[in-house]
């Protein structure tokens, strides 16, 4: 009875269903709301102004898809300005000790320039007028053969500082009086007042000689007797030199 009921039904046209009482259902479009409303939920979306409407679907786009292809490289811009300089860091470790290097070649001999006379007289020497060159005949130290015992005078062939030394014995009762003279200039003298006993004198300096100056030892008569004391077997009178400082080195 019922399978042949809901048969009719079916059976019946759509214009027909109203008169049978039934309820009718409105249409359901996208800017109204839904019938029968549904129950807000959290994953229902609305409108703020019209409550229960669909949201609008907007197609998103995947930009990745829309790349393209890379391009080459720019030019490389300007380099900035130095930054400051930062703080000295800590000491590093010290490296492993190198190897041994071979050895240089032998150097020059080192050469240096000397040059020293020393004489001695053992004859007295009264002075003449004038000047008088004191004269040596006794040589003690003359490597070079610069030293002219006649003449009594030393040639420089090493220029440079040289120390010169007199040493003498003034004769009793009488004056002496000399000159130590480089290039016929007194540099230095030597004096002794008469006396009973005389007493042996001595002079020294450091005198500057250039190549081809001569230095020697002078006697000069003056108002009193100018004298040597000298004896057979004794050196009373010696006169000596030696280069301090070359030329070179100064």
């Amino acid at each position: 009875m019922a399978a042949s009921g809901l048969l009719l039904l079916l059976g019946l046209p759509v214009g027909a269903w109203p008169g049978l009482g039934l309820p009718r259902r409105p249409c359901v479009q996208c800017c109204h709301a839904a019938w029968p409303p549904a129950a807000p939920g959290p994953y229902t979306p609305q409108s703020a102004g019209e409550p229960g409407c669909l949201p609008r679907v907007r197609p998103t786009i995947d930009i990745s898809i829309l790349k393209g292809e890379k391009g080459e490289p720019g030019l490389r811009g300007l380099s900035g300005r130095s930054g400051k300089e930062g703080p000295l860091g800590a000491r590093g470790l010290s490296g492993r000790k190198g190897q041994k290097g071979q050895a240089g070649p032998p150097g020059s001999l080192c050469q240096r320039d000397y040059a020293a006379f020393s004489v001695g007289q053992r004859e007295g020497l009264h002075s003449a007028d004038g000047f008088q060159a004191v004269p040596f005949d006794t040589e003690l130290v003359d490597p070079d053969g610069a030293f002219h015992l006649a003449s009594g005078r030393f040639l420089c062939a090493v220029p440079g500082v040289y120390f010169l030394n007199l040493n003498m014995h003034p004769w009793n009762y009488k004056e002496t009086y000399l000159h130590i003279t480089g290039n016929g200039r007194a540099a230095a003298v030597l004096y002794a007042q008469p006396r009973e006993r005389g007493v042996l004198q001595t002079q020294s300096l450091l005198l500057p000689l250039a190549t081809g100056d001569t230095v020697w030892v002078r006697v000069f008569q003056r108002d009193r007797d100018n004298a040597i004391h000298g004896g057979h077997g004794d050196l009373y009178i010696t006169f000596k030199g030696h280069l301090v400082k070359p030329a070179a080195e100064l």
